[in-house]
């Protein structure tokens, strides 16, 4: 029986928890690449096919943009009513939010916009009135009980029905998409029970944003839609240029920001990002920015929640306090960083893990009772960040644009001059900065748990709310002191000097930055927010700080600390591999070492192979000439070999044990009554990758991250150089375990050791080894090992 020309079902294909091989996969793929070429030439049917496998990239980039937009169209309408029914309810229709049922509203005035009769807070309805301490009670109690209630009902259909739909996803998002396989976590329940909870969620006012979230549920629809396409459903490699394009319409949707959002996916998430992927990214992004325009979900006919627009300069002077803003940003985001990852490592230890439902709970109850006392912190963190961003114009009604009246000559419709602060701007300066310190310190235990939880906005909200009070502060020392050295000359009286709005801007794009130390992406993603083409040098000046303030602090971000602490294999692009090392030097096994299981092409029988795995646990082996001569054949996937093996028993007859088994290209003449002989020349792989065993370590690094190599095997000229065998050494990336395992803790850097493929004297470099990876590194207790109920993948 030749498998070579009868394939069989399940080979070529991957475990759960398992990596994928990139370079079979892109082999694969130019195959079958060139068999539709060929075959196109032969007729007309032949070339229809050939013209509709070109167009289906592009058919499933258009499906994938509209089907992400309209979730999160759907997600953004459905959270801005769910958390203005915390504190009333519209007369007119339950289904209107605060703001649409006094648009609807013909008694609506101007000064007083946000009230109108059809609108009742919960106070109105149930006691009568809206004054009085008793009325306040009332509604900071309904406050805070809608408030508990969604989020139980989130964590609770989490926990039921999908684990993996808690937390950003982003962490996972970047290991899938390095090749790592998570079957479950991009399927059907985890995108319907995520879109469900990540509203619920918002809603219920923890200290947590939809916009990372929502990159999980692109990439969910992604993973989903590949299904309808035979190229993508059965290459796991083309399927992850999919899923990187996902990722960039997710950041699109977010935040109305299309080309950040190709660049997010190029500088953050991808591990793997061709030229193609790049047109075909921006092209689905920005089919989802326009269905979301046409949802139109903010009723402001633009794609985000706080567009802004600025209309004075800035002066080079101001770049002395981006920096500042900078430098808080960095600082901030190492300092969460730390904090948060010491607090997912005590939630993962210690019995706070075993409560999440408990723990959600206690957690918004915190957060609904100190939120809810300052106007800034019970508001939706979206509008906190509208209202900061806010250039105060002649019409604002704002708390934060009440400014002492003052006789003006000469005024433009948009801008006002610098004027003295009122009482109600100070008591807003004092609020914000309450606001602050409980914002920094609630987003600590919030992200994480197990709900959605996005770390964008509760992170711009931080550097906003600092970066308002620094523009304030510096507008009123304008004000009172333009005839200082830094202010002379260009804020002269009554001119409009410094924007309050552009600095909480800033602020907020270097707190983000200091949090995920994203750089390019993050301005561009800024730059779309604000449409202000005059505000790029500040953005740049106050990210690049933020990113080397927190770089000097510590050198992973959010998302990579994440990957490290669940213990998710990933090979880092950004790192460096410092240590002046041999492939020689770290292979296994040592001298006195057993050694390797090999497989020889043509001298072995079904029972000692099934023998050799039965007493092994490794990946893969290498397929040598004979025990004496150890030039290298190739390399067979273990999973390969045991479904041919178990598929030749079912259906070839007079396969037994003593069959021999075959890697050669002609079976030899057997025996007279020997049993019939298995062929599986056609699982093995005739050109492994292989190096000396005197290439340097950073390079044969590289080679892992460039190529996505599974196995790498080293020889030594041509075969292999210990006494009398053959051997297969392999480097593994090893991560730090999470504490409480009985790994060892591995130094945080590339740590290699044996391979779990065992392969001959070639010496194998293999990054991801799921049996010995997973005994090692003890990966995530409720999500890892315990598979989700309907996984769906």
């Amino acid at each position: 029986m030749d498998l070579l020309d009868e394939p069989v079902p399940g080979v070529g294909t991957y475990e759960d928890f398992n990596t994928i091989d990139w370079v079979r996969e892109k082999s694969k793929d130019r195959d079958r690449h060139r068999e539709i070429a060929t075959k196109s030439k032969e007729s007309t049917l032949a070339l229809m096919k050939s013209i509709s496998d070109a167009f289906s990239g592009w058919l499933l980039m258009l499906l994938v943009g509209l089907m992400a937009g309209a979730l999160a169209g759907g997600i953004d309408i459905s959270a801005h009513w769910m958390t203005d029914l915390k504190e009333g309810v519209c007369l007119n229709g339950f289904w209107f939010n605060h703001e649409h049922c006094c648009w609807n509203s013909n008694e609506t005035t101007f000064q007083e916009r946000d009230k109108c009769p059809n609108w009742k807070s919960w106070a109105e309805l149930i006691v009568g009135t809206n004054d009085g301490p008793f009325a306040y009670i009332m509604n900071y109690l309904m406050y805070v009980c809608w408030a508990l209630l969604f989020s139980f009902l989130a964590v609770s259909l989490v926990r039921a029905f999908a684990p993996y739909a808690c937390g950003s996803g982003i962490p996972e998002i970047k290991t899938i998409l390095s090749g790592f396989i998570i079957r479950g976590y991009l399927g059907k329940w985890t995108l319907m029970i995520k879109t469900i909870t990540l509203v619920l969620a918002v809603s219920s006012g923890l200290s947590l944003g939809k916009e990372g979230p929502l990159v999980h549920v692109a990439c969910c629809c992604g993973n989903i839609l590949c299904h309808l396409f035979t190229k993508y459903r059965r290459n796991e490699a083309k399927r992850r240029e999919v899923l990187s394009a996902a990722a960039a319409v997710g950041v699109s949707v977010a935040f109305g920001a299309p080309i950040g959002g190709v660049l997010f996916s190029l500088e953050e998430v991808s591990y793997y990002f061709p030229l193609k992927t790049l047109w075909r990214s921006f092209f689905a992004a920005l089919v989802a920015a326009f269905t979301l325009r046409s949802i139109n979900p903010f009723g402001n006919s633009r794609l985000v929640l706080f567009y802004v627009e600025f209309h004075s300069p800035w002066h080079l002077l101001e770049l002395i306090p981006f920096i500042l803003l900078g430098i808080f940003g960095g600082i901030w985001g190492a300092f969460f960083i730390r904090a948060n990852i010491a607090w997912c490592r005590r939630r993962k230890t210690t019995r706070l893990g075993h409560y999440p439902v408990l723990e959600v709970l206690v957690v918004t109850a915190v957060t609904a009772l100190l939120a809810f006392p300052n106007s800034y912190t019970r508001m939706s963190t979206s509008e906190l960040i509208s209202e900061l961003f806010n250039d105060c114009g002649l019409l604002d009604s704002s708390q934060l644009c009440n400014y002492a009246n003052v006789s003006v000559t000469k005024i433009s419709s948009d801008a006002l001059p610098d004027r003295p602060a009122g009482p109600d701007v100070y008591t807003a300066m004092w609020q914000l900065s309450l606001a602050l310190v409980f914002k920094m310190l609630i987003t600590v235990v919030t992200f994480g748990m197990k709900v959605p939880s996005g770390l964008f906005i509760p992170s711009m909200a931080v550097g906003a709310i600092a970066g308002r009070l620094l523009g304030v502060g510096m507008e009123q020392l304008a004000y009172y002191h333009h005839d200082w050295v830094i202010f002379r000359g260009w804020c002269s009286p009554g001119a409009d000097c410094i924007t309050p709005g552009l600095y909480a801007m800033v602020g907020a794009a270097a707190c983000l930055g200091g949090v995920t130390r994203m750089t390019v992406s993050l301005v561009v993603i800024m730059f779309e927010l604000t449409g202000g083409l005059e505000y790029i040098v500040p953005l740049m000046a106050a990210t690049m700080t933020s990113k080397w303030v927190a770089d000097a602090l510590g050198r992973e971000g959010i998302y990579e600390a994440h990957i490290r602490l669940n213990g998710y294999p990933f090979l880092e692009s950004k790192e460096e591999f410092s240590h002046k090392t041999l492939a020689m030097d770290v292979m296994r096994p040592r001298r006195s070492d057993p050694p390797l299981s090999v497989i020889t092409q043509d001298g072995m029988s079904v029972e000692e192979v099934e023998s050799l795995i039965a007493e092994t646990s490794y990946s893969g082996f290498p397929v040598v000439v004979s025990h004496e001569s150890q030039r290298l054949v190739g390399f067979v996937q273990r999973r390969d070999l045991v479904i041919s093996i178990e598929n030749a028993r079912k259906r070839q007859e007079g396969v037994v044990s003593a069959s021999r088994i075959f890697f050669t290209e002609y079976t030899p003449p057997q025996p007279p009554n020997s049993p019939p002989p298995l062929k599986l020349r056609g699982i093995m792989d005739l050109s492994p990758f292989t190096v000396t065993d005197h290439t340097a370590m950073d390079i044969v690094v590289d080679i892992f991250r460039k190529l996505g190599l599974r196995q790498c095997l080293v020889t030594h000229n041509g075969h292999h150089h210990q006494k009398g065998h053959s051997e297969t050494y392999g480097p593994d990336v090893s991560l730090k375990p999470p504490i409480g395992s009985r790994a060892p803790v591995w130094p945080n850097y590339l740590h290699y050791r044996t391979v779990s493929t065992g392969l001959a004297s070639i010496h194998t470099v293999n990054p991801f080894v799921e049996p010995h990876w997973r005994r090692r590194c003890n990966c995530r207790i409720e999500d890892l090992q315990q598979r989700s109920m309907h996984s769906g993948n």
